[in-house]
């Protein structure tokens, strides 16, 4: 395998998870050209990343099906040996079909697995013992590379590490407060009770988005806990994860932050409300704590990533998490 891609255009959590097929195609064929397909907006993600040579990014925000047909043409040109495809829509299996690969690789959920030379089943559910999603990942290729034991991992570079210094000087936890979808957030008015019953002297750092700003300024405000700091939307995505790496305690729900933590290998405590680790999407970091409601529920889980809204109208996943279930890990 001189020249091998890998496809994964879901969400920032999801490439993430793909990281694993990274580390071990990388020690399976240290001298191959490994490409990586991905949305646009999360390239900074491998900005610089030592096992990568190059990211094509797949911008869908506009003429989504002319650019979809330019990545097949590009993809084509490029000749790859092998595509790994960890996504499971049509238009990815459609450049995993057309990519003139000899070997194209995927799960068999996909639409279009038909022409792929191996398809994977994706075992997803609430039974115990089900395969940790890096797991099903790394399925993919163990026709062509042997090691189910990869992990997740991002590189921040010096420049990350340098630019989150300045927060370091005292001990701190970090805090992402906010997710995609409302039944995996844990609301508002939890957080702010957990903040306030910090002690003073802990830095809090708050993490997020540009959109999370405000949410994040609110709950400052309303807890009282003068010694915190809205970071949402000053660092990337690398500068995030090396701000986690040293923290006394990372705190986020079922998203995105918690695999930047189980990458880096950080403290980590993540609060599940509708969803649950079963699924496969848990923390991998050592010693990683999971918070969830001690109270029988039989909607829970109501779904596999989440509603703008409770379909019981009461959301006590996440109302009945105690906050102290929060500040004991600590």
């Amino acid at each position: 395998m001189k020249k091998i891609l890998i496809i994964q255009t879901a969400s920032l959590g999801d490439v993430v998870l793909t990281t694993p097929i990274i580390e071990c195609l990388s020690a399976q064929y240290p001298n191959a050209r490994i490409d990586f397909l991905m949305k646009y907006g999360y390239e900074g993600l491998f900005r610089h990343h030592p096992k990568l040579h190059h990211v094509i990014v797949w911008d869908k925000s506009e003429k989504k099906y002319e650019r979809l047909r330019e990545l097949i043409r590009i993809i084509r040109e490029n000749q790859y040996d092998a595509v790994i495809n960890v996504q499971r829509f049509a238009a990815s299996g459609l450049m995993t079909a057309l990519s003139g690969a000899k070997t194209r690789i995927g799960f068999s959920k996909n639409p279009l697995s038909l022409f792929f030379t191996r398809r994977v089943k994706h075992r997803i559910g609430t039974q115990k013992n089900l395969p940790h999603e890096t797991e099903r990942n790394l399925a993919l290729i163990e026709s062509i590379a042997s090691c189910r034991d990869a992990k997740m991992k991002l590189y921040p570079q010096p420049h990350d590490l340098a630019k989150v210094s300045q927060y370091k000087t005292s001990a701190y936890i970090t805090i992402a407060p906010a997710s995609l979808w409302f039944t995996k957030q844990f609301p508002t008015e939890k957080w702010i009770e957990f903040a306030a019953k910090l002690d003073k002297d802990i830095r809090i750092y708050f993490l997020g988005s540009p959109k999370e700003k405000q949410m994040c300024d609110d709950i400052i405000r309303q807890s009282g806990h003068a010694n915190s700091l809205n970071l949402s939307g000053a660092l990337s995505f690398l500068e995030s994860a090396a701000l986690m790496k040293d923290a006394l305690m990372n705190y986020m729900n079922d998203s995105a932050p918690l695999h930047f933590a189980s990458a880096v290998n950080a403290k980590t405590c993540v609060v599940y409300c509708s969803t649950v680790p079963e699924f496969g999407f848990g923390p991998t970091a050592d010693g990683a704590h999971i918070v969830q409601t001690k109270k029988p529920l039989s909607c829970r889980p109501c779904g596999l990533h989440g509603h703008n809204a409770c379909p019981k109208q009461h959301f006590d996943c996440a109302r009945t998490i105690d906050v102290e279930q929060l500040t004991g890990v600590l």
